[in-house]
Parts: C-alpha cells; sequence; structure tokens
C-alpha cells in the first residue's frame, strides 16, 4: 500500500487522496464513511478528499442519502495519467533541448571534457538524438555495452546516413569484441580499417567528439576508469575532420572494387 500511495502522490495527488484511492480500490463502492474507515482519513476530512478525486476523475460519485462512491479501474486512470505525463515531458524535452541547444550555439569557446564511461556514451547517444543528416565514426575501441548502445539509437534514427570506419576487434573485460561483425549483424554499415585506440564520432560536419582511454598492456584491455571524451562544437574542425573521414572510406572502398 505504501508504494502505492507514493506512486500516486508522485503523479499529483495528495496523501490523503491517495490513502482514499487505495482505499476504494479495494471497497470498489463505498460511502464516505467506510472509505475514511478504511483509509484511517478523519471523517472531518474525507468529504474534501473525495471531492478531489472526483474532480481529478479518479472515482465517480452516485447521489444517495448517503452518497456511494464507485472507484475507477487503475488501469484507466493510471494510463491516462502516464500518457499525460509521458506528453508534458515530450513537450518540456523539446522546449528546454531549443533552449538548451540555442544556448550552447553562444558559447564562445565551445569544447568540453567528459569523464566517464556512462556520461561519455550518454554523450554520444544525445549527439545521435540531435544529428539531422550524418552521423560517421572511427571506432579503435569499444567500452563494455557501448555497441550495443549506439545501434539502438542509430537504429532509432533509420534516416540518419551512418558510416563507420573500425578495427576488427578490441577486448573488453578480457573478451574478444569483433566490432565489424557487432555491427554489420545490425545492418549498420561499417568498413574495416586500421583504425589506433582512439574513438572519432561526428555529426553533421557540425559537432563531434574523441574519445581517448588507456589499455593494460597484456590483453590491450580498456581501462575505463580511464576514459576522457572531448566534446568540440568548432564546425570548421568538425568540417575537416568529417573530410577526411569520407576520404578514408572512399579510399577503402575504391580498393574493394579494384579486389572484385
Amino acid at each position: 500500500m505504501k508504494e502505492d500511495v507514493t506512486v500516486l502522490k508522485r503523479i499529483g495527488l495528495t496523501l490523503y487522496e491517495s490513502e482514499a484511492y487505495v482505499a476504494l480500490t479495494s471497497l470498489i463502492s463505498a460511502t464516505a464513511a467506510e472509505i475514511a474507515e478504511k483509509s484511517g482519513i478523519p471523517r472531518s476530512k474525507i468529504y474534501d478528499v473525495l471531492k478531489g478525486l472526483v474532480e481529478k476523475n479518479f472515482i465517480e460519485v452516485e447521489d444517495g442519502r448517503p452518497q456511494i462512491y464507485h472507484v475507477k479501474s487503475p488501469m484507466e486512470v493510471l494510463n491516462r495519467e502516464k500518457e499525460r505525463i509521458d506528453g508534458e515531458i515530450d513537450d518540456a524535452i523539446s522546449r528546454l533541448t531549443n533552449i538548451y541547444e540555442n544556448g550552447m550555439s553562444q558559447v564562445q569557446a565551445p569544447i568540453w571534457r567528459i569523464y566517464g564511461v556512462e556520461k561519455i556514451i550518454s554523450q554520444e547517444l544525445e549527439i545521435i538524438k540531435r544529428a539531422k543528416t550524418s552521423v560517421n565514426m572511427r571506432i579503435g575501441f569499444l567500452f563494455e555495452g557501448e555497441g550495443e548502445a549506439l545501434i539502438k539509437a542509430f537504429k532509432n534514427r533509420p534516416s540518419l546516413n551512418v558510416n563507420i570506419l573500425a578495427s576488427p576487434t578490441c577486448y573488453v573485460n578480457d573478451e574478444e569484441v569483433n566490432i565489424i561483425r557487432l555491427f554489420k549483424d545490425a545492418n549498420i554499415n561499417i568498413q574495416k580499417a586500421d583504425i589506433p585506440f582512439v574513438k572519432v564520432m561526428i555529426s553533421d560536419s557540425k559537432e563531434m567528439m574523441h574519445t581517448y582511454t588507456k589499455f593494460s598492456e597484456d590483453k590491450r584491455n580498456v581501462i575505463p576508469q580511464t576514459a576522457i571524451g572531448i566534446w568540440n562544437k568548432y564546425e570548421d574542425v568538425a568540417k575537416n575532420y568529417d573530410e577526411r573521414f569520407m576520404n578514408q572510406l572512399k579510399k577503402i572502398k575504391n580498393k574493394e572494387k579494384k579486389k572484385l
């Protein structure tokens, strides 16, 4: 019961409204006095509490002497509230993202250092979400779970032109990860290339992120606590790197054609 009351409070009900609704879900239909007794809400408060639940469309009231209160299905009311909250969150994301991106464009020196694997991957996913037309990547290594996260993000943006140049394999937690196979199996365009132990993501030739990390001497395992990302929004720099990327991609494709 406490968990349910907590959830109901989070979606906008008061403590007493939450307790009354939870009580009425087991009673189904009841008088105010019965709901007060079941929930422990003072009788002096119960009518105002039930009035609030009626106004919020969580319960219905049947006129009579005494009035009878009928609970609405939790599936109905909670799904309705979930859709409302999701919609409000989506609207807030759109508004705040516009404010954020406008603010970012005003920053005079748009270069940031990002520490930690989780934050680096999160920033990569944000770059993919913001991308308008293209994302190009040079992958010399992957962090644990990063490949799967990138694949999911790319699949959510099917209209993006995605190109990846990558080392064949890397090691994560002493296990060999076949980078090429991982992305090819997900039908994402990837080409094998001689990539050093660095990772670069370029979006729309406008922003980019370099990621560096140290490696163990034995199996060249990633040491995640040493990871650092350099997020760069200098368009001239991003454009220059993107041109170099496309030239390298073109050369690799031409070599493959000659082999055929």
